[in-house]
């Protein structure tokens, strides 16, 4: 991956709006920005791959990328969705482990990559560095929680619904799924066919619950997911 610099190229403003370093004091940022290396990516190109030895981290300061799994035969699960702000890797930061899963790039992204060492050093000074990890954390697993419980107990239908209205966001009021989804992630997410997804969403926009517009989908009434 191309690289950069960080110092000079952003300011610690930027840092401030991420939540992982909300709290960080500046001269704190002004370490991390000078230990951080900034990349670009292009679109469709794997950031990380599971299996991978762990020796940074990356935060996603703009763009959009995937998180998934392939097996042996190249059938892929996707298992999150992440936008700028995110981190990627720091569980295996925590835990020493190798890698989990792939992250791809679903856009041309930019990231900003902290070593292992040097955010340890901020880590040691720093309790409120180590809250926010542990918060992004307990996300990840209440939402690891919320997907199994889906799987388990919801049929395809409940389980679409439930995917657009956590993919949703407020706009004036007004639930939108901004990002471009195709019906082949969802069934990718939801553990389904495609076709099943696809009557389920023709369904949905039938029924008034979704519109189904350039580049997003409007959630007109919110889809009952239980």
């Amino acid at each position: 991956m191309p690289t950069e610099t960080f110092q000079g190229k952003k300011s610690i403003l930027l840092l401030k709006q991420i939540p992982l370093f909300s709290g960080l004091p500046d001269d704190q940022l002004d370490q991390l920005m000078s230990m951080a290396v900034f990349r670009k990516v292009p679109r469709n190109k794997t950031i990380v791959y599971a299996g991978d030895r762990v020796e940074s981290m990356f935060i996603l300061v703009n763009g959009r990328a995937t998180v998934l799994n392939r097996d042996s035969e190249g059938n892929e699960v996707i298992l999150t969705f992440l936008q700028a702000g995110e981190c990627i890797g720091e569980m295996s930061l925590i835990d020493g482990l190798p890698r989990s899963a792939d992250v791809v790039s679903s856009e041309p992204c930019e990231l900003l990559e902290i070593y292992q060492n040097d955010l340890a050093k901020v880590m040691e000074k720093n309790v409120d560095l180590c809250l926010n990890i542990m918060k992004s954390l307990v996300l990840r697993l209440r939402n690891a929680n919320r997907k199994i419980e889906s799987l388990v107990l919801m049929d395809v239908y409940g389980r679409v619904a439930r995917l657009l209205l956590d993919l949703a966001e407020n706009e004036d009021g007004v639930k939108v799924i901004k990002r471009r989804i195709t019906k082949q992630d969802i069934s990718k997410m939801i553990g389904a066919s495609r076709e099943m997804v696809s009557r389920v969403m023709k369904d949905l926009e039938k029924t008034g619950h979704i519109r189904i517009e350039k580049n997003k989908i409007v959630l007109t009434v919110a889809p009952r997911s239980d």
